[in-house]
């Protein structure tokens, strides 16, 4: 890391600044204004002006309550003056840091050094070290995940001088190998840099592993280089009574890789390992919207070439085009039978509340868009699925109270849960009576239009794969 002052004021300069008054309070400036990433594989491209910057989730959570830096004359949002290069061979980061000077104007002097550690840790360093990684550290890759298991092999169109081939391979292991454990200490920034909310997980847990998807390609000399592309971290817990469950706790493919299938590469090979090793199901940790759009479109497809969905699904079609679709059977709904609810799950690891997403896109693929009568009730379904679940979400979390119970092993980590037989459920739509009834129904129809819009993407993207 360098921090480094510009050019010295000349004497005059100073004697200038002398005849000011008081100067004012220092406000500070958002670190996300005056703080730039850059994901650099090669040497020259550490300092280049044409290098593009990547947009973390949020920097200011790094410093302090209000996010910004202070005592820093200099740092000014046009400059960009902390450029940060991280290397995607050897995962070193340098932070160039340049300002005019320092002064305490009220609200002290941010120790920028140690801000930047708590995001990089050791992986910060000098630039002389960085730079030299990129040829010392150009296999630490490889050298990596040579010992882990290939869950996944696709050959790509890419052909080299010659006649080899590229792969993309899905790799998982486990942290009892210290080395794994390395290396993701290193991705750690990643994590926190790009996914929201993302925090370490314990490496010290057996119960975690991690799988990367890694690009093997041939290099210059003929050796074999690995590229790393994304990573997943997956944590199996007890189920009762003898079985175990997958929760899949962080996924991210590296911002240069993003959009060319390889998230839905890791989800598929998580899955995979699901099913062969009969874990009850696979569950995720807060996924974010695109990564639960993702993983809807994943299922989804999944359940297309499954037999017992799909005569479930046909013998619903077959009903609305019976021509009974005049009445609202409000109770029939789009739900699958419970049988096929178990059978998904047993399956392919897919639980009923995951099911239920992917159901009502699965239904729409195979209806009759120009059938006005069926396209109608289905809104209909949906609609009524919306609100209800709108309701249950109101009345469910007003009923239940969570109490912390002291123990002799940890006490944060003891509870009950209970539902007070007095309590009343209020807030939402079921006040609708000291609310506009009106503005109830605009909104309805606003989230009831935005899921049909979601279920018609997934149904989009899944008749693409």
């Amino acid at each position: 890391m360098a921090l480094k002052r510009r050019d010295e004021e000349t004497s005059a300069d100073k004697k200038k600044k002398k005849r000011v008054g008081f100067a004012g309070v220092d406000s500070g400036i958002e670190a996300n204004d005056c703080i730039k990433v850059f994901l650099v594989s090669h040497e020259e491209e550490v300092g280049s002006a044409s290098s593009t910057s990547i947009d973390p989730v949020d920097l200011n959570q790094f410093f302090g309550e209000d996010g910004k830096i202070y005592g820093y004359k200099g740092l000014k949002v046009t400059c960009n003056e902390i450029n940060i290069w991280l290397s995607t061979v050897s995962f070193c980061a340098y932070a160039d840091v340049t300002y005019e000077s320092t002064s305490d104007g009220g609200k002290g002097i941010t120790d920028l050094k140690s801000a930047l550690q708590n995001i990089f840790g050791e992986s910060l360093v000098e630039k002389r070290e960085l730079l030299q990684s990129f040829s010392a550290e150009r296999q630490y890759v490889r050298n990596v995940v040579s010992n882990g298991v290939v869950i996944c092999c696709n050959i790509t169109r890419e052909k080299h001088m010659d006649d080899t081939c590229s792969s993309v391979e899905v790799v998982r292991m486990d942290f009892s190998n210290m080395p794994v454990g390395v290396f993701y200490s290193k991705l750690v920034p990643l994590v926190l840099l790009f996914v929201e909310g993302g925090s370490p997980v314990d490496v010290t847990d057996p119960r975690w592993e991690i799988y990367f998807v890694v690009k093997r390609m041939p290099d210059q000399s003929g050796d074999m280089f690995f590229e790393l592309l994304g990573f997943a971290a997956a944590y199996q817990f007890y189920h009762y009574p003898d079985s175990t469950r997958m929760r899949l706790s962080q996924i991210l493919v590296l911002p240069a890789h993003q959009g060319q299938g390889y998230g839905r590469l890791l989800l598929e090979s998580v899955n995979s390992v699901a099913v062969s090793e009969n874990v009850y199901d696979v569950t995720f940790e807060e996924p974010s919207d695109y990564l639960q759009h993702l993983r809807a479109c994943v299922d989804t497809s999944r359940l297309l070439t499954f037999e017992p969905a799909m005569a479930a699904v046909s013998s619903l079609i077959s009903f609305l085009k019976g021509g009974n679709v005049s009445k609202r059977v409000s109770k029939l709904r789009l739900d699958p039978p419970a049988h096929v609810i178990e059978s998904v799950r047993d399956k392919l690891k897919i639980n009923k509340k995951q099911l239920l997403r992917c159901w009502e896109a699965l239904v729409y693929l195979n209806l009759d868009p120009e059938n006005e009568k069926c396209m109608e009730y289905f809104k209909n379904c949906v609609s009524d699925r919306v609100k209800d679940e709108i309701l249950d979400k109101d009345s469910g979390g007003k009923e239940k109270q969570l109490i912390e119970v002291p123990n002799d092993y940890n006490h944060e980590m003891t509870f009950v849960v209970f539902r007070s037989p007095g309590s009343r459920p209020s807030g939402g739509l079921c006040d609708s009576v000291a609310v506009d009834e009106t503005s109830q129904e605009q909104q309805l129809n606003q989230l009831v239009d935005e899921r049909l819009k979601e279920i018609a993407e997934i149904a989009k993207k899944v008749s693409a794969f």
